[in-house]
């Protein structure tokens, strides 16, 4: 089986001062950051919209074979619980695919208190797919999710359940759903958004990565440790670590 692409980045591409030898010395942020890295999500779309030329904008500052996950408006998933939220979603849909061939995921997040409720995710699911056929992750943080009613709506409408550190239980820490996308979210562990990884968990981390590419999947892994500087350097270590498998960066 021919290996699929194998995305790794971080959630924001800003650079601290120590890190920014390792990338290119000229150029934007966003263009430092994707001399190295073949990926980035878009975390900012959750909080507040952006206009389509910004989007544009990014999309032409990377190379051809960079992709960009975005997350969905918290209006559409805090606020909505995905009901009644199809003209906002309609919105984020006009103004993300600026993004054009380099959108490769969009990201659902879900409020704690959101149950799996097979109505509404069914019917927010399909409608989804009606607007957009590309990759599709749900990260989930109900129990009720990782049950087998859920996984079923998932894979019909081929969407991934995101495999996420901290994991609300053992199921979280696995990716599920759609078995072509899989799509891993590293927050920071013991302290969500500030702790570092050690080898002995990236290296766990590459070798599963690595597992679900050749396997077929096209496979993330997004760094959100950024709170505290180590996303950069936490997912720099680990493109060393798979840089023996496959040459995962843009360039």
């Amino acid at each position: 089986m021919i290996a699929t692409p194998l995305y790794i980045g971080c959630a924001g591409w800003s650079l601290a001062r120590a890190d920014r030898p390792r990338f290119a010395d000229q150029g934007s942020h966003l263009e430092r950051y994707a001399s190295v890295f073949s990926a980035v999500e878009i975390n900012s779309s959750f909080y507040r919209p952006h206009q389509r030329a910004t989007y544009q904008r990014w999309s032409d500052s990377v190379p051809e074979n960079f992709r960009f996950a975005a997350k969905l408006p918290r209006t559409i998933t805090h606020d909505r619980r995905l009901i009644g939220a199809l003209p906002l979603l309609d919105t984020f849909l006009g103004e993300v695919g600026a993004l054009g061939e380099k959108l490769g995921a969009l990201l659902v997040q879900l409020p704690p208190s959101l149950a799996f409720d097979a109505r509404s995710a069914v019917a927010f699911f399909r409608a989804f797919r009606r607007r957009y056929d590309r990759g599709l992750c749900v990260e989930p943080r109900h129990a009720s999710w990782f049950e087998a009613p859920a996984e079923s709506a998932m894979r019909r409408y081929r969407v991934a359940r995101v495999a996420a550190d901290p994991a609300l239980n053992a199921a979280a820490a696995l990716p599920g759903g759609d078995p072509s996308l899989r799509y891993t979210r590293l927050h920071g562990s013991p302290r969500m958004y500030y702790s570092a990884y050690d080898q002995a968990y990236l290296r766990a981390t590459a070798q599963r990565l690595q597992a679900e590419r050749v396997g077929g999947a096209a496979t993330w892994c997004i760094f959100d440790n950024t709170a505290a500087g180590h996303a950069v350097p936490n997912a720099l270590e680990l493109l060393g670590m798979l840089s023996r498998y496959v040459q995962t960066a843009p360039q």
